[in-house]
């Protein structure tokens, strides 16, 4: 499932081709042809993301809501526009150029009110500038989920996925079994400044990096990552092999069904 700043890319590509456009909106699958219907002829007037939710404001009081899923992708395309292939669930099409959505977890239409208890409903978003960590802070102060899990609860923290979880507790050095209640203030805001920052990376490079320049393969003369997701980490996908700062192995566990990866020595505590 994409996380977060993948999101929060979409919303920005889909602003710079649509922004300002009327478009013809339709549902080559007829799945959504009901909700196409209703914004076909309107303007986007601007694109969002709330943690894994994508957000489209038309200039008619309607909101295309989008969440991608384990299966949704977007296809943007430039003129001339091609025949639909496979199951295309939306597809926008503007000026010079179109977008085609497959798969997606929810693809509907929302009223003003609608989109208001979404938001109420979703944790803060590290990546937004409105965000308030202080609603983040006040479920994991009282929670006694581990905060491994709590992390990955988009009720609390919006936006954030397997990779980031993994990656933000090792960098402060958090047992990812913690108790919530056990997190102290001062580890909470730390986490949470390290999040803003590596997920604003991660909207602006289009991957996840969180190995610090000290741990760099160029730095430490190792070789790169390959791996799918891209970027350079510290234990996300690294189990059996060695710690790039203790050299412990790092191991996997299997928590509320998602893969969690961490470093017994370095997150000791």
């Amino acid at each position: 499932m994409p996380e977060g700043h993948v999101v929060h890319r979409q919303a920005r590509r889909i602003s710079r081709a649509f922004k300002g456009q009327a478009l013809e909106v339709s549902s080559p699958q007829g799945r959504f042809a009901d909700g196409a219907a209703l914004l076909d002829g309107s303007t986007i007037l601007r694109a969002d993301a709330l943690g894994k939710h994508l957000l489209v404001d038309f200039d008619d009081d309607r909101t295309l809501h989008v969440h991608l899923g384990l299966y949704g992708k977007w296809t943007f395309r430039k003129a001339p526009l091609l025949e639909p292939v496979g199951q295309v669930r939306l597809r926008l099409v503007g000026e010079t150029a179109y977008a085609d959505l497959r798969g997606p977890t929810a693809c509907e239409v929302l009223t003003p009110d609608q989109v208001e208890a979404l938001a109420e409903r979703i944790g803060p978003d590290p990546i937004r500038k409105d965000a308030d960590p202080e609603r983040a802070w006040q479920r994991v102060h009282r929670s006694r989920a581990p905060i491994g899990g709590l992390l990955m609860d988009q009720s609390v923290f919006a936006g954030v996925g397997n990779i980031y979880r993994a990656e933000a507790l090792y960098r402060a050095g958090i047992d990812p079994y913690r108790p919530g209640r056990d997190v102290s203030r001062e580890e909470f805001m730390v986490m949470w400044a390290d999040l803003v920052e590596l997920m604003h990376d991660g909207v602006r490079k289009g991957r996840i990096d969180t190995v610090r320049e000290e741990h760099s393969p160029r730095a430490m003369g190792r070789a790169r990552r390959r791996d799918r997701h891209g970027g350079e980490v510290y234990v996300y996908r690294r189990e059996g092999r060695e710690c790039l700062v203790c050299g412990t192995e790092v191991v996997w566990a299997d928590m509320a069904g998602r893969n969690l990866y961490w470093c017994p020595t370095c997150q000791a505590h």
